[in-house]
């Protein structure tokens, strides 16, 4: 499911900024842009996402700027008194009297070596949470105005393959009577010049068993009890759901194919094709559904 978040807080010498940008995946990948973080703020921002998106690619930009730091700095003394001993050494060499002054020593590169100060992590995860829970909340509310939307069609769509499955059930309660008429047919037309004379007994076998095999009495069942749960799932979401749907979505076109196989009726045949058609429109939708 697709969404946008963004959010910003500032604290004492800290301005964060965080935007984040949600597309359709049938899994969790996320990632983090922007500004390097600690490794444990990260974590805590892929947990938070984590609780509220269990689908889609997010993208988080982290933008974080401190204001008014100033690095610190630590004079490496060994260093301090070679380059001392060193530039007296070239003044002597060179004729001049004056003495090395203490500016021009801290002046050489690795006299004065930068001090990072151990950054405060839970002072940045507080400047950072301040800016991610606006934007999370922000996001959520987008995907969740489209899974309303996306809710709606499905169940626009769900309400055509009942209708569907109606016509299909009505067309296979003729459809033995249709066999057995096509089987006699048949046979009218093989023994009309034979003088062989067909067992009653061998038809109504052969008759039985083909009724058996147009059966498609548990496939119908099948699929009104698969369309009730979905129906069901999607009414009492209260969790994430994509995943169940996939699984009601494939097993209702297995069910499809089924009876596509068994039915020798055009009528049917012609159903079916619809169906799948509508199903496939509706396994696209699941597949963003969170």
């Amino acid at each position: 499911m697709t969404g946008y978040g963004r959010g910003a807080a500032e604290t004492v010498g800290r301005r964060v900024v965080v935007e984040i940008r949600a597309v359709n995946h049938r899994f969790i990948d996320i990632k983090l842009r922007g500004s390097p973080l600690e490794p444990s703020v990260e974590d805590r921002v892929t947990s938070r996402l984590r609780r509220v998106c269990s689908r889609g690619m997010l993208t988080v930009n982290v933008r974080l700027a401190e204001r008014g730091a100033v690095a610190g700095a630590k004079v490496d003394v060994d260093a301090a008194r070679r380059v001392h001993a060193e530039l007296s050494e070239l003044a002597n060499a060179l004729g001049i009297d004056e003495p090395v002054g203490l500016a021009l020593i801290c002046a050489q590169p690795g006299v004065l070596v930068p001090v990072q100060d151990e950054p405060d992590v839970a002072a940045i995860w507080q400047s950072v949470e301040a800016a991610l829970e606006p934007a999370v909340a922000q996001l959520v509310a987008m995907r969740e105005a489209e899974g309303a939307t996306l809710a709606r069609d499905l169940d626009r769509r769900a309400t055509r393959l009942d209708g569907l499955i109606q016509r299909i059930a009505s067309e296979a309660e003729a459809a033995p009577e249709q066999a057995m008429k096509r089987l006699d047919e048949r046979l009218a037309r093989l023994l009309e010049n034979s003088s062989v004379d067909l067992d009653d007994s061998r038809r109504v076998q052969e008759i039985a068993l083909l009724a058996d095999r147009v059966d498609v009495t548990e496939e119908i069942v099948r699929l009104r009890s698969h369309l009730e749960q979905l129906g069901r799932i999607m009414a009492d979401a209260t969790a994430p759901i994509g995943r169940q749907l996939e699984f009601l979505v494939q097993e209702i076109g297995r069910e499809f194919n089924t009876v596509a196989a068994k039915s020798q009726s055009g009528d049917i045949a012609r159903a079916v094709v619809e169906a799948k058609a509508e199903l496939e429109k509706i396994r696209e939708q699941v597949q963003n559904i969170e």
